[in-house]
This record gives structure tokens, sequence and C-alpha cells, in this order.
């Protein structure tokens, strides 16, 4: 009877919402850029770490909402996204034998840089976690209660990953970028911009992973290190929904959620990382091109 209790609880399908909605806006940007370039960006996470960081020096130092910070740190992660594809992945991709090895040396560059960002804000910050209460009220709704940063998280994170969907379907700009991330060759022989697509995803990318650092800040304590499950996470959403597709990655990352919630409301929250680690290598085993794509194939 608890475990039913247990799955039919409203308290529960909230959360999984929550961490649903933040998992999409996530894989968001990892899917935009190894979409467009097969560049395995495993610095995805530390890239949420630092707005995770902005949002809680707009709150501490500074007295600003961190709803008011958040638009702010998503154009400065947008910069600082462009700014490593002009300084170093452009470099990279100039080079015709590092062209040729691209996943493998973007593997080792995105590495060496998440060890460099995670070191560097142990340092600048302390290793120790952090955080901040802001909109603790708790609303309820339909015998389900609920805090308001929760609320709203679920609401930005929902609404981002919506309107970039929109924008990849029915935007001539966002067409382009799915034809590079389908078909990069036949984009560049039609005469579409590729660099320019390809600079374009990293900006979107690093931005939408700034934004959702901002939202987490709200919801619960991180630190230097915290930013590696989340790219784990992401990996996670782009091989369910499959790359490329943000309507799938939506749905992916919402199951993702259910499973990882109901998983430590079942067991225990230490056995988290195991239960997300679990799905990881079971989507690389059952779904290698996606568990959408499987579906539709044999429909």
């Amino acid at each position: 009877m608890g475990v039913l209790d247990t799955l039919l609880s409203g308290q529960l399908l909230f959360a999984a919402l929550v961490t649903g909605s933040i998992y999409a806006l996530i894989a968001l940007g990892l899917n935009l850029v190894y979409g467009t370039l097969r560049m395995l960006n495993v610095a995805h996470g530390d890239v949420v770490m630092l707005g995770s960081y902005a949002g809680y020096g707009a709150f501490a130092g500074l007295g600003v909402s961190p709803l008011v910070a958040a638009p702010v740190v998503a154009v400065l992660g947008a910069a600082l996204g462009w700014l490593v594809y002009r300084v170093a992945v452009r470099r990279m991709l100039a080079s015709t034998a590092a062209a040729s090895r691209l996943e493998g040396n973007s593997l080792l560059l995105f590495f060496g840089l998440s060890i460099l960002v995670q070191n560097a804000a142990a340092l600048a910050f302390t290793p120790n976690n952090r955080g901040y209460t802001y909109l603790e009220t708790v609303v309820h709704l339909g015998g389900v209660s609920m805090t308001a940063n929760r609320l709203v998280a679920l609401a930005i994170a929902g609404g981002a990953c919506v309107v970039v969907a929109v924008f990849l379907a029915r935007s001539l700009a966002g067409l382009t970028m799915r034809a590079v991330i389908e078909r990069r060759e036949a984009a560049f022989i039609v005469g579409v911009n590729v660099e320019r697509v390809q600079a374009a995803s990293f900006a979107v990318g690093f931005g939408s992973a700034a934004l959702a650092g901002v939202l987490l800040s709200m919801l619960e304590q991180f630190s230097p290190f915290s930013g590696f499950p989340y790219t784990i996470a992401a990996f996670i959403v782009i091989i369910l929904g499959g790359l490329g597709n943000v309507a799938a990655g939506l749905g992916a990352a919402l199951l993702l959620g259910v499973l990882e919630t109901y998983g430590v409301a079942l067991t225990s929250a230490n056995l988290r990382s195991v239960l997300l680690y679990g799905v990881f290598v079971a989507a690389l085993l059952l779904f290698p091109r996606g568990l959408f794509a499987a579906r539709a194939a044999r429909t």
C-alpha cells in the first residue's frame, strides 16, 4: 500500500515534472552543439554550475532577484559559448588533421576545459556547497503542495524549451539549423552558412545551460564539482530522444525526471547517482538510435 501511495503521489509527479523540464533545458544546448558539430562537450554541466554561481552572486552579493538576473546570465552564457567557439573550436575545425578526429579531440578539449573550470571555481568560491532560499512560499493546488520557486522553474524551463522547439520548427533560422544537424554536407552545398550556424549553436547551448543553472540555484545546493551529473543527464536525454529532435528530447527528459524522482522515492536519495548512471548505461545498450527513433522504425 505504501508503494502504491508513492506511485500515485501528485507531489512526486510535480517534482518529476520540475526535474524533467530542467533536464530538457540543459540537454537542449548539448543537443544543438553535438548535432551541428559532432563535438562531445563534457564541460556542458560546468556551464550549468557557473550559471548557479552567477544566480547566487546576484542574489547574495547584489541583492538582485535571480529571476531578474536569469536573462542577463543567459546572455553572458551565450557570449561565453560564442567566445569558446571563436577561440578554440574554430581553430580546431580549421586544422584538417584535427577535423578528421573531431569527436576524440573535442572530448579531450572539453574534458580539459571542465577540469580547469571546476578548479578555478573551487579557488574562487571554495569547494563548499552554496545555496540560498528564494520564493519558498508554499502553494496548494488540488491537494498538492509545492513551493513557488519550483513552479517558476517549471514554467521558465518548460517555456524556454517550447520556444526553441517552435523556433527550430517554424523559423527560417531554425530550419537552417535543423538542416545542418540532419545533413551537414547537403546544407553546405545549397549555400547555408554552416560556420554561422555552428557559432549560433554554441551560443544557444551555453546560454540555455547558464539559464538552467540559475533556476537550479533556487532549488538546491551546488558546488564547483556539481556540474558533471547534469552532463550525464543531458547525454541520456539525447540518447533517448534522438539527435536533433527537440520535441522527443523534451519527452525523454520528462521520462528521465520520472525515473529519477520515483526511483529515489522508492529507494534512497543516496542512490540518485546510481540510478542516473544506470539509466545512462541502459539507454546506450537498449536504445543506441534513440527510444523514439526505435519506436518510429517499428511502426
